[in-house]
């Protein structure tokens, strides 16, 4: 097998593509013949030593990923070989094949492409269990998303408009903007040459939005949470704009606004059986039709770093998926 190998986790120059052994699957584990695995924002903060999980090095990076089962570990019971699934297990991806604990796998039905699995858990779950879990979004409301042609904004949208929600969808330019229109949004706000806050009363009639979605955090945080709703609830989804925000206390107060964090990653480890119900209802919504990744480029595994560099770029739309 080959894969891309951090050694030294001081940014994505260091990584080296190289060959070894194809491993055998412990127990509880599964080999797997990768097919696609996307690139995430914590990908490219875990090369850089700036992600809160710091795996031993060496490490493969590529937290999310999609393939056919090749072997199964002792005790593995609900898999089978040749099985199609997506498996989001931090760290892994970026390879020819992966070992992954087979109860974060994810059986991939008919019709599900590859491409989509791996673009698929991590976005979705972390939109879905923001929205409906921790923001109990109701239809009719209003939702703000920031940053919404990324990977989690446009899954955020998707969610929103299939629970009946208003979207308003902010991002940094026209281009993008006309992609969230594509997927749903009601109305569109480009943060780079409209003021955020005057844009949200116009389009609010003066209330603001019930829930903002903010997965970027840095200058946008305040105005967002300025122009929120009466009982609004301010989703803390991550900070891909650099700088983690410091709000003042009295806005919640004057509001009678909620800051609610969105760790989904401990939700599913914490509350298995809620998450799992959560990722069969998002199944059963893409053999539906109603949410599909966006999917900005596929590009060869050998590719990995002009992806990152895509990806620092800022320019990105919906997903990158590298391809073996």
């Amino acid at each position: 097998m080959h894969a891309w190998l951090c050694e030294n986790p001081t940014g994505v120059d260091a990584l080296k593509w190289k060959e070894w052994p194809t491993p055998a699957p412990a127990p509880g584990q599964v080999l797997i013949q990768i097919q696609a695995a996307s690139l995430n924002f914590p990908d490219l903060l875990i090369v850089q030593n700036k992600y809160q999980m710091k795996p031993e090095l060496p490490f493969v990076p590529g937290s999310e990923y999609a393939g056919v089962v090749q072997a199964l570990g002792e005790g593995v019971t609900h898999l089978k070989i040749g099985q199609t699934v997506a498996c989001l297990s931090g760290t892994g991806g970026f390879g020819t094949h992966t070992l992954a604990p087979a109860k974060l796998c994810m059986p991939l039905p008919a019709g599900f492409s590859a491409v989509d699995g791996a673009a698929f858990i991590m976005t979705y779950a972390t939109s879905h269990h923001a929205l409906v879990d921790r923001a109990a979004l109701k239809a009719g409301e209003t939702v703000l998303v920031l940053g919404a042609a990324g990977g989690v904004g446009t899954a955020a949208i998707q969610i929103a408009k299939a629970m009946g929600a208003k979207v308003i969808a902010a991002a940094s330019t026209d281009e993008k903007c006309a992609l969230c229109k594509s997927l749903g949004a009601d109305a569109t706000v480009n943060y780079s040459t409209e003021n955020l806050r005057e844009a949200l009363k116009t389009l609010t009639e003066g209330r603001g939005p019930d829930v903002v979605y903010d997965p970027v955090g840095g200058d946008l945080a305040e105005p967002a949470f300025r122009s929120i709703a009466w009982r609004g609830r301010y989703l803390v989804v991550g900070f891909a704009g650099g700088p983690i925000p410091a709000l003042p206390l009295n806005l919640p107060l004057l509001k009678g606004a909620s800051v609610v964090g969105v760790f989904w990653g401990d939700f599913a480890r914490r509350e298995p059986q809620a998450n799992a119900a959560m990722m069969a209802e998002l199944a059963q919504w893409y053999g539906q039709g109603q949410i599909k990744p966006v999917i900005d480029r596929t590009l060869p595994m050998s590719d990995l770093k002009a992806a990152y560099t895509l990806m620092g770029s800022r320019s990105v739309k919906g997903k990158l998926v590298m391809v073996n």
